[in-house]
C-alpha cells in the first residue's frame, strides 16, 4: 500500500462519514467567525430553533469592517455598527470566545489564531473567510468556508466537503539576500497562474520553506488560495514546535512535550504519491511585484511588463483589460513607476516580523513626500509589541501613519480606500479591480519592497538600498 501524505492523515483521520459518490462530513476541531460572514449563520441556526453545538470549539473577533482609527469611540459606520454589535449579541447568546473591539487579543482572525496558540497541528480550521489557508503553515488543514457553510459547522461541528487533490510544490536551495516569503509565494503564482491550484490542496515543502520563519510560512500558505487551491499547509518542524511553544492557549508542561512527539509524525510518507509535482529554484526568486489584476500576474521587480506576444492569444483580452486598468504599457520597466500610497498590513503580512522589517529599512530615513504610507498591525498584540520594541516610533519618525488593527486597506471594507486611479503599492493578498477601493490600482509586493517604494516614491529594488 502506498504510503499518505500529510493532508490525506490529517484529512483521512477527520472524515465522520464518506457519502458514497458525494463528498466527505468532516469533523472541524476550530471555527473562527468574524462580523462579516456570520450573521446569517447564527440567524439559520436560530430559524431552526437549534443552538451551537459546541461553543467551545469556535472563537470570534471581528477585524473585517471595523474602523482602525478611534477603535474606543462608537463605530460610526452603520453597517460596520451593525455587523459587530451582531457578532457580540450572538456570541453571547451562544456561549462562544470573542475577542471583540479593544479586547488585547483582538485582531485580524488570521493573526491572532497562530499568535494565540489556538492553531495547532494536525488540526482542521475553517472560517467564513479565503484566507483561512493561512493556519496551514502549522501542518493542519484549514480552508475558507461560504455563510451556509459557517451555519453548518455552528450547528453540527462538521461540513461536507469533496477531498481535494494534492500538490507538492518543492522550492529548493537558498533565497538570495533582499528575498523573502512574501517574493517566494507571488513567484510561485506568476509560474502556475492564478488557475494553476485549482481542485488542490497544495503541501510546501523543500529546504528554501524549511528556511522561512513561522511567519514566512503562513504568509506562503495565506495566498495558496490566489493560485486557485483549496489550502496550503507545511509539515510542522522544530520552528513549528518553538512558535507555539508558551502562547497563551498552547498545551503546557508535559503536555507540551506529549503533543509535541504526535505532531511530530505529522508528515508526508516517503512512498507518498502527490497528483501533481513541482520544482523551483530559490536562486531564481528575486523581489517581485504584480503589474496586473489578479496575483498571477506578477514579475521580477527588475523586468518589465510583458508584450503581447508573450501572453498565450487565450488569455490576451483579460491581459490587455488589466494593462489599461492599471495604466501601463506592454514591455515598459516595471522599475521607476510613481507611486501614491504604500499599505503594510493585512493577514498576509500585518504581523510583528513585518513591521520589524519595515521599521528597520526605514530607520533614519523619510517617506517620500509623494507617498501615503499606512500601516495597520495584525493585531492588539501585534501593536503592542511594535509599541514596547520602538518600532512604532521609527515609522512615525519616518512619515508612517499608524493604524489600529483590522483588515484596513486589503479589502476597504471600512474608511481605508486608495483614492480612485491612485497607485499603491501594497502587502496584501489581492490585487483585483476595485479591490482597494473603486478604481484603486495595486501592485502586490513584499513588506521589504514596500519600504523601499515608501522611501524612493516609486518602485524600487530594495536590494539596491540594503
Amino acid at each position: 500500500m502506498a504510503g499518505k501524505t500529510l493532508f490525506d492523515k490529517i484529512w483521512d483521520s477527520h472524515v465522520v462519514e464518506e457519502i458514497a459518490g458525494g463528498p466527505s462530513i468532516l469533523y472541524i476541531d476550530k471555527h473562527l467567525v468574524h462580523e462579516v460572514t456570520s450573521p446569517q449563520a447564527f440567524a439559520g441556526i436560530e430559524k431552526r430553533g437549534i443552538k451551537v453545538f459546541r461553543p467551545q470549539n469556535t472563537v470570534a473577533t471581528p477585524d473585517h469592517n471595523v474602523p482602525t482609527i478611534n477603535q474606543h469611540l462608537p463605530i460610526k459606520d452603520q453597517l460596520s455598527a451593525f455587523q459587530v454589535a451582531k457578532l457580540t449579541e450572538n456570541c453571547e447568546r451562544h456561549g462562544i470566545t470573542l475577542y471583540g473591539l479593544n479586547h488585547p487579543y483582538q485582531g485580524i482572525v488570521h493573526v491572532i489564531g497562530p499568535e494565540l496558540g489556538i492553531t495547532q497541528p494536525g488540526m482542521t480550521i475553517v472560517c467564513g473567510d479565503s484566507h483561512t489557508s493561512t493556519h496551514g503553515a502549522f501542518g493542519s488543514v484549514a480552508f475558507g468556508i461560504g455563510t451556509s457553510e459557517v451555519e453548518m459547522v455552528l450547528a453540527s461541528q462538521c461540513i461536507m466537503q469533496p477531498k481535494p487533490k494534492s500538490m507538492r510544490i518543492n522550492v529548493e536551495g537558498k533565497l538570495g539576500k533582499g528575498v523573502g516569503a512574501k517574493d517566494v509565494i507571488l513567484y510561485i503564482i506568476s509560474k502556475i497562474t492564478a488557475s494553476g491550484g485549482t481542485g488542490y490542496f497544495i503541501e510546501y515543502a523543500g529546504s528554501a520553506i524549511r528556511s522561512l520563519s513561522m511567519e514566512g510560512r503562513m504568509t506562503v500558505c495565506n495566498m495558496s488560495i490566489e493560485s486557485g487551491a483549496r489550502g496550503g499547509m507545511i509539515a510542522p518542524d522544530e520552528t513549528t514546535f518553538s512558535y507555539i511553544k508558551g502562547r497563551e492557549f498552547a498545551p503546557k508542561g508535559s503536555d507540551f512535550d506529549k503533543a509535541v512527539e504526535k505532531w511530530k509524525k505529522l508528515k508526508t510518507d516517503d512512498d507518498a504519491v502527490f497528483d501533481k509535482e513541482l520544482t523551483f529554484d530559490a536562486a531564481d526568486i528575486e523581489p517581485m511585484i504584480t503589474y496586473g489584476t489578479n496575483p498571477g500576474m506578477g514579475a521580477k521587480i527588475t523586468s518589465s511588463i510583458p508584450s503581447e506576444k508573450d501572453i498565450a492569444k487565450s488569455n490576451l483580452a483579460t491581459f490587455n483589460k488589466a494593462i489599461a486598468y492599471m495604466g501601463f504599457k506592454h514591455n515598459e520597466p516595471i522599475s521607476g513607476k510613481q507611486v501614491d500610497y504604500v499599505f503594510v498590513g493585512s493577514c498576509t503580512n500585518g504581523r510583528i516580523e513585518d513591521l520589524r522589517e519595515v521599521a528597520n529599512f526605514v530607520k533614519g530615513r523619510k517617506k517620500a513626500d509623494n507617498i501615503t504610507a499606512w500601516i495597520v498591525p495584525g493585531s492588539k498584540q501585534v501593536e503592542k509589541q511594535a509599541i514596547e520594541e520602538g518600532l512604532t516610533s521609527i515609522l512615525e519618525a519616518a512619515g508612517f501613519k499608524l493604524r489600529q488593527p483590522g483588515c484596513s486597506a486589503c479589502l476597504a471594507m471600512n474608511d481605508d480606500k486608495i483614492p480612485e486611479g491612485k497607485l499603491a503599492v501594497t502587502t496584501s493578498n489581492r490585487n483585483f479591480e476595485g479591490r482597494q477601493g473603486p478604481g484603486a490600482r495595486s501592485m502586490l509586493a513584499s513588506p521589504l519592497t514596500a519600504a523601499a517604494v515608501a522611501v524612493t516614491g516609486r518602485i524600487t529594488d530594495p536590494r539596491s538600498m540594503l
